[in-house]
């Protein structure tokens, strides 16, 4: 059997190397970019499955704990043990989000409407193209594309998530989710331009805008990882994180004590979980920059972790440690939203004017005169 296995690879491997180099690149780009999106949106469904299991724990409930697939519930100890655990869960909200009805109110203007769930979904998954989520596997590097300047893409393509809440508020012709689409457009302008300028101190240490390179300067020591050398950068970027994905205590754009539920009120089915989902996707992608910008990215200081892989299963275990790093982060995202009040307004646009960008612009400072007393 492994015989014949090894041959099919074989002759697989054959037939890829006698490919013209652009359809190499081709087919090795489509299946990137396909692994990428299915474990991306496998991520977003077990987020929130344990986001409310957190949330359970936190408020002494049990939590999901009943949806069940009956071939693999009926398995001894281990299928109980899965259902108890709400593994299945994922599954019965896609189905239910897929079966219910798409219902669209007369009194909406109806492209719009229907476009803004989309807007909102597709900058999340955009933002992967240029995060190196591993060194190299058998040769391929695990970064979509390397772009030299990385970080002013990544900027670029967060900035237009914003269009697709702010659509949904204007569309949904109706006052809460106009309120939330207003609210949610100053909210992450106002942050964006706190957590740009944080990272103005990270690329004045590296001397490079390429995220490969960011990672390659902290593999080392512990202590050359960024979130040590620039701590307040990495305060700056994870509270204004909080912010740009309408997170408590920053989650004014829905507010439901105030707005039902801000920009999606009149949304339901699929239009409704696309949201739902480009609000996990974005969690994943500031967990994934925050990683790659002051957590090291896939290197760890020990066990020659820090290197380019040089077999399978080390590449396979850089992937490991990026995707391990994003949980670390996905679960304080998720810790603090039950353990934090919500803010008023006025103290989220204060915090964000009043505090960050001066903070992050005398960060910029300090760290740019050191930067020149040591070149002297």
């Amino acid at each position: 059997m492994f015989h014949w296995l090894t041959n099919i690879l074989h002759e697989i491997s054959n037939w890829f190397y006698g490919l013209s180099h652009i359809t190499q690149f081709s087919i090795l780009s489509f299946i990137k970019i396909a692994v990428l999106i299915v474990v991306v949106l496998t991520m977003v469904a077990y987020a929130v499955l344990v986001e409310r299991k957190v949330s359970a724990f936190i408020q002494d409930r049990v939590g999901p704990n009943r949806a069940a697939i009956p071939w693999i519930a009926a398995i001894p100890v281990l299928g109980p043990f899965l259902v108890r655990l709400g593994i299945f869960q994922p599954l019965a909200d896609g189905v239910k989000f897929l079966l219910k009805e798409d219902f669209t109110p007369n009194h909406v203007r109806k492209v719009y409407f229907w476009l803004a769930p989309m807007i909102a979904m597709v900058p999340a998954l955009l933002t992967f193209a240029v995060i190196p989520f591993g060194s190299n596997l058998n040769g391929e590097r695990m970064v979509l594309a390397d772009l030299n300047v990385g970080i002013l893409y990544t900027f670029g393509i967060v900035s237009l998530g914003v269009y697709g809440i702010v659509l949904a508020g204007y569309a949904s012709n109706s006052k809460y989710p106009f309120l939330g689409g207003i609210r949610s457009s100053a909210q992450m302008i106002s942050y964006e331009i706190a957590m740009g300028m944080s990272v103005i101190p990270v690329f004045l240490l590296v001397g490079n805008l390429n995220l490969s390179q960011v990672i390659g300067y902290q593999s080392g020591s512990l202590l050359d990882w960024l979130v040590f050398k620039q701590p307040l950068s990495f305060l700056i970027f994870i509270i204004a994180a909080f912010a740009e994905t309408n997170r408590l205590p920053f989650d004014l754009p829905e507010s439901e004590t105030e707005l039902v539920a801000g920009y999606h009120t009149e949304y339901s089915s699929m239009k409704f979980a696309l949201f739902f989902l480009g609000e996990y996707a974005n969690m994943i992608a500031a967990s994934a920059m925050m990683v790659t910008l002051f957590l090291g990215g896939w290197t760890l200081p020990f066990g020659g972790l820090d290197h380019q892989a040089t077999s399978i299963w080390m590449g396979l275990a850089h992937i490991g440690i990026f995707i391990g790093k994003i949980i670390f982060l996905m679960l304080i995202f998720i810790w603090v939203r039950w353990m934090l009040p919500r803010f008023r307004y006025d103290q989220l646009m204060d915090l964000g004017w009043r505090r960050f960008i001066p903070l992050s612009l005398v960060n910029i400072l300090i760290t740019a005169v050191v930067l020149w007393a040591r070149a002297k």
